[in-house]
């Protein structure tokens, strides 16, 4: 029987390796009026902020998901933006103007999880923003359905 130790300790390695470039990956790039003109993002930058949890309707999803994730205006502070209009990005060219206001007005999260799952590109992910729809009349517009961005991959503030 062959010693199966370093099959064992190079699997070990190999996904503490894989879970640790995950971690550093960017998810999230602003620029624009941010600290240094630009923020690079990684998950465990997002860890180190207070997460939340939203359970609200979609126009693309079934029942009442719940959505976890950061604040917009958590990420937005703590990459020292200023500005009026925040232009989102997303993985597939999509963009759209946002005003900054929302993100005081609404406890909109840049969410990575729906249901306790973790979002990926081919649901959404890994960063979708997520408007507390059900909570504000006002939300169901459709003017507010076209900033739930998906796929969101950069924030530029102006």
């Amino acid at each position: 029987m062959t010693d199966m130790k370093p099959l064992l300790f190079g699997t070990v390695m190999l996904a503490l390796s894989t879970s640790q470039a995950a971690a550093e990956e960017v998810l999230l790039t602003l620029t624009g009026a941010v600290a240094g003109g630009q923020v690079e993002l990684t998950q465990a930058d997002l860890d180190e902020l207070e997460w939340h949890e939203i359970a609200t309707s979609t126009t693309v999803t079934d029942g009442r998901p719940v959505f976890r994730g950061v604040l917009m205006r958590d990420i937005l502070d703590h990459a020292q933006a200023s500005g009026d209009i925040v232009t989102a990005r997303a993985l597939n060219d999509y963009v759209i103007d946002i005003p900054m206001d929302d993100f005081h007005a609404f406890d909109v999260i840049a969410a990575l999880y729906m249901d306790g799952i973790a979002l990926t590109p081919r649901d959404k992910g890994p960063v979708w923003i997520v408007y507390p729809r059900d909570d504000h009349t006002v939300l169901a517009d459709i003017r507010y359905d076209m900033r739930w961005v998906w796929q969101l991959t950069a924030l530029h503030v102006q």
